[in-house]
């Protein structure tokens, strides 16, 4: 994927990120500034200032395109889209007509996202990542971790016209707080971890771990429509990106080969239910998944892309047989 070194872009891996036991070890996020209602962040939440650079492959900029969605800030905050696959210099952005839905960088015009981590630090060292917030008036980076973009666009732009729904309700967040942390370690990380381990034991840890939590989760389903309880929350738009990526791209690619997300009954008709949410379907791009995770030589050095994308979101789920 490449990294940058005092600023400037290497084609290499950071060995930070796999452990002494061949374990994948994702690093933190860098750029932590918050945008506020009030401004007192540093960083008022403005309509037209701010900028995301995403790409479709990734379902960390995923959820924040998720919630723009959601949150009915597509007027107010621009987007990037990054062209599918992995270049030579990462994150690409480009007028390209095979991808007419995919919009370059017009607002800057970085032709690659290491630009804008170098615009923002001159001696940058680290991963390049998306999602990415910047802001056109400071013209830097305000933060690139997507956990903290998301309660960002939930909570911070009521005053300039963003959708109510709260997602992440006080009352709930203990709860919703514990399921994201289990989640995150064992299945939005998760695959991560069995897809980039380095050793076989690094590997079926992952994978055990893996499908010992897919399984709780499809348990609890079973008795409840969402996550927590009975409304959609923030827990259950982290997990979604991971579902519709699991059948086309982990279950293969990253070998976690128990079971798709089409073999468990609860869990598929919950990512139909989500993926049928109003506006949510055109955040999900499969065959994009497919390109996009097929060029990643570590895992893929051939290079060569399936033609097949073995996925079907659109047919009727069941979970109204909840109370919702």
């Amino acid at each position: 994927m490449g990294i940058l070194v005092d600023g400037a872009w290497r084609d290499e891996e950071l060995a930070q990120e796999t452990g002494e036991a061949g374990n994948f070890q994702r690093l933190d996020s860098v750029f932590r500034d918050r945008v506020s209602a009030d401004g007192s962040s540093g960083f008022a939440a403005e309509a037209g200032r701010y900028h995301l650079y995403v790409a479709d492959t990734c379902p960390w900029a995923h959820r924040t395109l998720i919630f723009r969605t959601l949150k009915k800030l597509d007027a107010a905050i621009s987007v990037a889209y990054a062209v599918p696959g992995l270049h030579e210099q990462g994150w690409t952005f480009e007028d390209n007509p095979l991808f007419p839905d995919c919009p370059p960088d017009r607002v800057n015009g970085f032709h690659y996202l290491h630009e804008a981590y170098s615009a923002t630090d001159p001696h940058y060292t680290g991963k390049v990542t998306v999602p990415t917030l910047w802001d056109k008036k400071t013209r830097r980076i305000v933060n690139n971790e997507s956990s903290e973009i998301i309660r960002m666009l939930n909570s911070e732009f009521a005053g300039i016209g963003a959708e109510p729904t709260d997602f992440y309700p006080r009352r709930l967040r203990g709860e919703i707080d514990r399921i994201n942390e289990t989640i995150y370690a064992n299945v939005n990380n998760g695959v991560y971890r069995c897809g980039f381990a380095r050793s076989q034991l690094a590997y079926e840890e992952a994978y055990d771990a893996l499908f010992a939590a897919l399984d709780d989760i499809e348990a609890r389903l079973g008795r409840q429509r969402y996550l927590v309880g009975n409304r959609i929350t923030e827990a259950d738009w982290r997990l979604f990106p991971t579902l519709v990526r699991f059948d086309v791209a982990y279950f293969s690619l990253f070998k976690c080969n128990r079971n798709r997300i089409a073999d468990y009954p609860n869990l598929l008709n919950y990512m139909r239910e989500l993926y049928q949410v109003p506006g949510i379907a055109a955040t999900v791009k499969p065959r994009y998944y497919v390109m996009g995770y097929y060029s990643i030589r570590r895992v893929n050095p051939t290079g060569i892309i399936p033609k097949g994308t073995p996925v079907d979101y659109h047919k009727p789920h069941d979970r109204s047989r909840f109370a919702a």
